[in-house]
């Protein structure tokens, strides 16, 4: 009885530490804490590792950027932490530029944590200036500690704080190592307990000037929220539309006319004495540059440099004009044939259980007495129709993701976009469009939001149009069922599926040459202009995360798309049924759609049947070949027969060919985006004709290819 007393009391005070927590949480003004840095040195990681799942994503107000938001709870107090787009600079450049400096300067933050990588502290150093010259409500976050020793990198924390004047520390992310240090020096900033100074970056007297000039009018004229010094440089810059969001967070008024016109004086003069309409641009990147190499040399000493030599080494290969290539090819093919040779067993085990599922869901609605036609209705049309999505799509993912995800982590996909970002730039398109391809092998509608990362609007517009030619996993099991049966059934297990992802490999080979052949098209009709450079960082090889592979694959990708496609495959599930079970004049409403389009469906190689089962598997690809199964054998739901060799039989005795099964796969890689695909699109462009552009250009690419393969192989009389 007594331990039972015990036990209550401690639920009773345990109960009301959560409710003070909570009340706290509610009535006190939480402070928000910005989480910044570079791309690639760890800012999500520490962003991660702090809020854990108190956190969601969302965009950033009129842009298509994502933001992550998150709580942390750190000694007696509530943070809000807000991690903002990795960025090199804050110079306003690209969207992402742009959201960083508009969020330091506007964004209400009581503390910054600027990021660092240990690894390769002077040129992040370059952030972190510019980041010091808006405010010193900052918390320097040295981060890889762990690999900085590895490699013989010993930074000094004290000295770099004096160096920067504001709080630093040193940490593990990945391993929580110095987190709380981390905050306690972020709550101490918050509540204004520690002291900072402001260093200031000598940019010579032909900028100091006039810098000087307009910071004493600014001082006169415009009420202090921001730091004058910093708002000098920007207007004497000229810096993309700073002074239009100054007016737009504090209203009309706050530059005034006579500010707007000495700042414009003072660069024409500075122009006509130079006669370099970039000198300013020049002058304060390089000064800021001199400042980081000055407080790098003071700050760090290096043991040896074993380990970038051997990333130097590895690099040598893997991005070597000879050996790149090759490599890059063959790491796909292993992809996937583990996609192809592991998806199998569990897609069989999900397909069984969701049947299994479907035997009861038809014995439930017998028992209580369901229509025969609402039970084929929910059952035999719409749930079958998402098992087939289910198992067909979920296996394939859950495999390609995590090995993507690990291909991202180890630091591989970095030096397939710089082999080929020649052959992008060529194309007037750019080079982080190898990244975006990439993505579009496990989803097309995730290559589409991966566009983000391209700055400029012409060349992600060229990105958004042109992802849909490399297969997505919807159309990949389509394109192994057609190669196995076809092309590599005579080879003796288990090799077919070696050839089956050589061949693969290849058809996935033809569309990346047509994403280059539109890329260029696009860029010489619609979309003019001339590619954009852009900073490709290499960053170290670095040993995998496991746990956060899987949790960012499967959570983050995995289950995003599937939701995606579910969403859709539900109303298609619908749709089919009542095509393929309503009859007019004794024919159902699915023969008429097909011998619709038969005679244009041969012309491109392929029958009505075929062409029918595209369309119908807009909403999700999967579903294609067991609607040509349906309409082939006159069944009133979709199906799927035991195994391929059945299938080759039922497919050869409605008239394929081999040129039938080249012209299904041809069409299969080009034809138009999936209804998820196409929902991501209308959303990232928020533009009609975008949208209807990127059902347009694959949709006449695939028919003018299939056309001209279909006429050759009839001159050859294949």
């Amino acid at each position: 009885m007594r331990l039972l007393h015990l036990k209550e009391i401690k639920a009773k005070m345990m109960k009301k530490k959560q409710e003070k927590n909570t009340t706290n949480k509610s009535l006190d003004k939480i402070p928000i804490v910005a989480v910044a840095g570079n791309p690639n040195v760890g800012k999500s990681t520490v962003f991660n590792s702090l809020t854990g799942l108190r956190q969601h994503t969302g965009n950033w107000p009129g842009k298509t950027v994502e933001n992550a938001q998150g709580e942390y709870f750190y000694n007696g107090q509530w943070f809000k932490l807000i991690d903002i787009p990795g960025t090199y600079s804050l110079m306003a450049n690209s969207v992402e530029e742009e959201i960083a400096r508009d969020f330091i300067c506007f964004g209400d933050a009581d503390a910054i944590i600027v990021v660092l990588d240990a690894t390769a502290l002077e040129r992040n150093l370059n952030l972190a200036l510019q980041i010091l010259e808006i405010t010193t409500d900052v918390v320097i976050c040295v981060n890889l500690m762990d690999e900085a020793k590895k490699k013989g990198i010993h930074i000094d924390l004290d000295e770099l704080s004096l160096q920067l004047g504001v709080p630093v520390v040193g940490t593990n992310a990945r391993k929580g190592k110095g987190l709380n240090e981390l905050m306690e020096k972020v709550q101490k900033i918050c509540k204004k307990e520690r002291k900072t100074f402001k260093i200031e970056i000598d940019y010579g007297d032909i900028i100091e000037e006039p810098v000087n000039k307009i910071k004493n009018l600014i001082s006169y004229t415009t009420k202090k929220f921001i730091d004058e010094r910093w708002l000098s440089l920007r207007m004497l810059d000229q810096e993309g539309n700073i002074v239009k969001k100054i007016e737009n967070h504090l209203g009309k008024g706050h530059i005034k006319d006579e500010l707007i016109s000495l700042a414009s004086e003072e660069r024409e003069r500075l122009l006509q004495e130079t006669n370099d309409k970039d000198f300013i641009r020049d002058k304060i990147t390089s000064e800021i540059i001199h400042k980081a190499e000055s407080i790098y040399k003071i700050c760090v000493k290096i043991d040896n440099d074993n380990y970038a030599d051997r990333d130097r080494h590895i690099d040598k290969i893997l991005t070597s004009k000879l050996t790149g290539i090759p490599i890059m090819l063959f790491a796909l093919m292993i992809i996937f044939w583990l996609t192809i040779t592991g998806a199998n067993y569990p897609s069989e085990i999900i397909a069984s259980g969701m049947f299994w599922l479907q035997d009861r869901l038809n014995e439930l609605f017998c028992n209580i007495g369901v229509p025969d036609w609402l039970n084929s209705l929910f059952v035999m049309g719409i749930y079958r129709t998402l098992a087939w999505v289910v198992s067909v799509m979920l296996p394939p993912m859950a495999i390609f993701f995590p090995i993507f995800t690990f291909l991202e982590d180890v630091g591989y996909l970095p030096r397939v976009a710089f082999n080929l970002d020649k052959f992008f730039k060529n194309a007037g398109a750019h080079g982080k469009q190898a990244l975006t391809m990439c993505m579009g092998f496990g989803c097309n509608a995730c290559g589409v939001t991966g566009c983000r990362i391209i700055d400029s609007p012409r060349e992600r517009l060229i990105a958004i149009l042109t992802n849909n030619f490399v297969p997505c996993n919807g159309r990949i099991p389509t394109l192994i069922a057609v190669i196995t049966m076809f092309f590599v059934g005579w080879i003796p297990s288990p090799f077919n599926y070696f050839a089956s992802a050589a061949i693969l490999t290849c058809v996935i080979l033809l569309g990346i040459l047509l994403t280059f052949f539109i890329s260029n098209l696009l860029s010489k009709t619609f979309l003019r202009g001339i590619p954009s450079s852009f900073i490709l960082e290499m960053p170290p090889y670095r040993r995998p995360q496991v746990g956060k592979i899987l949790i960012r694959s499967l959570f983050d990708r995995t289950v995003f798309v599937l939701g995606r496609a579910v969403t859709i495959a539900i109303p298609a599930g619908l749709i089919i049924w009542l095509m393929a079970n309503i009859q007019i004049d004794g024919i159902k409403i699915l023969s008429y759609c097909s011998n619709f389009l038969d005679p244009f469906a041969r012309l491109i190689g392929l029958d009505g049947v075929i062409l029918l089962a595209f369309i119908l598997g807009f909403p999700a690809n999967e579903i294609v070949i067991p609607i040509i199964i349906m309409s082939y054998l006159s069944t009133g739901n979709i199906m799927e027969l035991e195994n391929l060799t059945e299938l080759r039989n039922l497919l050869i005795a409605n008239g394929w060919t081999y040129t039938t099964a080249i012209c299904t796969m041809l069409f299969s890689l080009l034809h138009f985006p999936c209804g998820t695909t196409l929902w991501t699109i209308k959303k990232e462009v928020n533009s009609i004709k975008w949208t209807i552009l990127s059902f347009v250009i694959p949709t006449i690419t695939g028919i003018i290819v299939c056309f001209t393969v279909c006429q050759i192989f009839m001159l050859l009389g294949v």
